[in-house]
């Protein structure tokens, strides 16, 4: 076989994890190739938008605080190599209903892990931050260190950082077969065959086309992000609108300042729970996709309630309880898994590219990966 072809580690899907992993895998010296199926940092999958949350608050579960912890030294760390700003503090709010999930949530993080934070009224959230508008009945847990990081360039910064240590990336290149029959592994596309001892799939809703086994445990949803004009540019700037998560009876709610693009950001968890397939997605904006976001603007940030702007689609991965799926394949320690981050995975793209390339290197990470591992599911 030519060596051309023939690589330490093939990563499949050059997306916010993919190319992270490829970036990892590249520093630990391994000849590595990353294949994506479209450009990069396209719009079809789930890191597209101009930019994602990040927050150390963390509502889900407070054992993701010290692997975010690390992504913000990574985030930093890729800063510094590619010379431009990724990471944006704004400090972020968690508000909701004394006793919500969103609330208590981020309060157990905070408590357990030492994070420094406020908790505020709705009135205190208006006056420091008129942007704002929020019902009597919230609170509002602010804490300083939360902020976001750019969607597509961070994708494009980890793949030219990879690039210049030697790492290969093949566009518009799909992945047909893996074959797990031979010494390496092979993976057929629909331009050639290449071999490696090790892979990292990192596909997102394509996972289980590639592997079917997690059809169950990867399961795609269509999103909808939404930009709206508003009257008053000069609340929601970066400086003086922190990046929220708000529980609403109607359901979870996130949003941005004005950045990059004009008009105020906003996204719901589980816009209409629609399960799609990743090639079948219906990406045709609705009035009815308008009517779940004009449901908070209306009731919290009434300055936002102007025309649309612009509204793209994007996917959710779902696993069952939505925490990630990060392991070594059971069936084959050659292969590295990276699916179901559940809407809230890109902000830790560059530790998680720094977990799956030390698992396929030596099959073990430093960082505790416990609730990612897909024991819990088989």
């Amino acid at each position: 076989m030519s060596s051309a072809k023939r690589y330490d580690a093939i990563v499949v899907g050059v997306g916010g994890m993919g190319s992270a992993a490829l970036l990892h895998l590249a520093r630990r010296g391994f000849r590595a190739l990353g294949i994506e199926r479209f450009g990069l940092a396209h719009d079809k999958g789930s890191s597209h938008g101009v930019n994602r949350i990040i927050r150390l608050a963390y509502l889900e579960h407070p054992s993701y605080v010290p692997i975010l912890r690390r992504a913000y030294q990574l985030w930093r760390e890729l800063e510094t190599q590619v010379r431009e700003q990724l990471l944006f503090i704004t400090g972020s709010l968690d508000i909701g209903a004394r006793g919500s999930t969103t609330l208590e949530g981020s309060a157990l993080a905070c408590k357990l892990h030492d994070l420094e934070h406020e908790m505020l009224s709705a009135q205190d959230v208006g006056r420091r931050f008129p942007g704002y508008r929020l019902p009597s009945t919230v609170r509002a847990l602010f804490q300083p260190e939360g902020g976001f990081v750019l969607a597509e360039r961070g994708v494009t910064a980890h793949t030219e950082a990879a690039v210049a240590i030697g790492a290969i990336v093949h566009e518009g290149e799909t992945v047909l077969e893996i074959d797990r029959s031979g010494s390496d592994v092979r993976v057929v596309t629909d331009r050639s065959e290449y071999h490696a001892r090790r892979i990292v799939i990192t596909v997102g809703a394509w996972t289980a086309s590639l592997l079917g086994e997690l059809a169950p445990l990867a399961i795609p949803e269509r999103q909808v992000l939404m930009w709206t004009a508003v009257s008053a540019p000069e609340r929601f700037q970066p400086s003086c609108f922190p990046v929220f998560n708000l529980e609403l009876p109607e359901g979870r709610f996130y949003g941005f300042p004005q950045f990059g693009i004009p008009g105020f950001k906003i996204g719901k968890y589980h816009h209409r729970a629609q399960v799609v397939t990743p090639d079948g997605i219906d990406r045709t904006i609705h009035s009815e996709d308008e009517h779940v976001l004009r449901e908070a603007i209306r009731q919290c940030f009434p300055g936002a309630d102007g025309p649309v702007l612009h509204a793209v689609t994007c996917m959710f991965t779902n696993s069952p309880d939505e925490h990630f799926i990060v392991d070594v394949w059971p069936a084959d320690p050659r292969i590295v898994i990276a699916a179901g981050f559940s809407g809230h995975g890109f902000k830790f793209c560059p530790v998680i590219g720094e977990i799956l390339a030390e698992l396929a290197d030596v099959g073990t990470t430093r960082h505790d990966i416990t609730l990612f591992r897909l024991s819990r599911f088989i």
